[in-house]
């Protein structure tokens, strides 16, 4: 017999990995989860633990800091993370992925050693800024724009929705943003700029309240008003921006898709604890049938999620693009099926459900967002169908 692989944890150290973030979720995370959700507060000084933790460069090089993981450690980082607090891990997403993931495979070595060591030890925060106030699935349509100038560009534009676009109640924006703009008249005439804190004409517009759910991560408005950046700041060659859009989105995808699997697995096991605990007509939930359907097809669709996400990123390769048809897909089942599930653990628990204390009102509220942040569920339909149709004979 041939040796067996766990695609979950497959070598000694993801095992270790997992085992160390579900302990810092438990011991550290777990505390305070529904206090900042209901809040809407993101803990800068916990999010620096995770940088103590080694966790902020999951994926960056050793030589930076970094632990030079791979796309499974991403993945099982995130579900961990998720499993307790889905805000707090959309924070850790924006940041460890979006920027530092995104700065390593797309910057320059000086613009490495100079971003990230301070990412990865937690000293600065960093965000991504793609989507704008009118513009969101079409991001070749933006209309932030990087005019060049002598000395290097000067940056008129907002975006929107941006998960660490604010860092603290101070209202400062993220001290590294990874931005994209406009740089010519043709839709992929877009480049990348690295903005820094404290830069003039870098601020945050509003920092968004009032949200469905993720409340334990910040979101603002980001306001550029001519800026000025150095030549040094713009990351590639010019008009280089959608290979690395491209590039990062599979990632995104994919650890989006493994929030969505912590979602499902601590709601399938919130539900399933409250149905053998409870009784009802003098005997266990568990016993009835209407209540077996939500738990029996809750826990099927989260293994054959977590099965196919893990699938995805044992085969990914962080260097280059060109999964994005299984990205797409795990993230467009896993979503829907993340929210399904924290709907059937609220049906099981009742009127418990219903409330903060039991956490899944949370879970199914955090839910949302993953059927529409990273790419909607229309997006992803439209690519998988437009990637199947290039290769009609070569499915399976």
């Amino acid at each position: 017999m041939g040796l067996k692989i766990d695609i979950f944890s497959p070598t000694h150290e993801h095992a270790m990995l997992r085992d160390m973030v579900r302990s810092f979720a438990a011991d550290e995370l777990e505390h305070g989860a529904e206090d900042r959700d209901k809040k809407e507060f993101f803990d800068l000084n916990l999010f620096k633990r995770l940088g103590d933790l080694g966790l902020l460069g999951i994926t960056a090089p050793e030589i930076y800091g970094g632990a030079g993981m791979d796309a499974t450690a991403a993945v099982l980082v995130h579900e961990e993370l998720s499993a307790v607090d889905p805000g707090f891990c959309l924070a850790y997403l924006a940041h460890a992925m979006l920027t530092v993931n995104n700065i390593v495979h797309n910057a320059n070595d000086a613009q490495k050693s100079r971003y990230l060591p301070k990412l990865i030890r937690g000293e600065w925060i960093g965000a991504m800024a793609m989507s704008e106030p009118e513009v969101g699935t079409d991001v070749l349509g933006m209309k932030c724009r990087a005019q060049a100038t002598d000395e290097g560009y000067l940056i008129n534009g907002r975006k929107m929705w941006i998960t660490n676009g604010v860092k603290d109640a101070a209202q400062n924006p993220a001290d590294v943003l990874f931005l994209y703009a406009k740089t010519g008249d043709e839709k992929s005439d877009i480049s990348s700029f690295i903005i820094e804190g404290g830069q003039s004409g870098y601020s945050v517009g509003q920092s968004l309240k009032g949200k469905l759910g993720m409340r334990a991560s910040n979101t603002a408005e980001i306001v550029l008003e001519d800026c000025a950046v150095a030549h040094a700041q713009r990351v590639g060659l010019l008009g280089q921006a959608t290979v690395h859009m491209m590039r990062n989105l599979e990632i995104e995808r994919l650890t989006l898709a493994a929030m969505s699997l912590g979602i499902a697995r601590r709601s399938l096991s919130i539900m399933n604890s409250y149905a053998t605990d409870r009784t009802a007509f003098g005997q266990p939930l568990f016993k009835f049938g209407q209540i077996q359907k939500h738990i029996a097809e809750s826990y099927a669709k989260y293994q054959a999620c977590r099965a196919y996400v893990y699938n995805v990123a044992y085969n990914t390769d962080l260097n280059k693009a060109g999964n994005r048809i299984d990205s797409d897909g795990a993230k467009l089942i896993t979503s829907t099926a993340a929210k399904e599930i924290a709907d059937s653990a609220i049906q099981v628990l009742g009127g418990y459900g219903y409330m903060a204390e039991y956490a899944v009102e949370r879970l199914w509220r955090d839910a949302k967002l993953l059927e529409i942040g990273g790419g909607t569920l229309e997006a992803h339909q439209k690519n998988i169908a437009l990637d199947l149709s290039k290769n009609r004979n070569g499915i399976g």
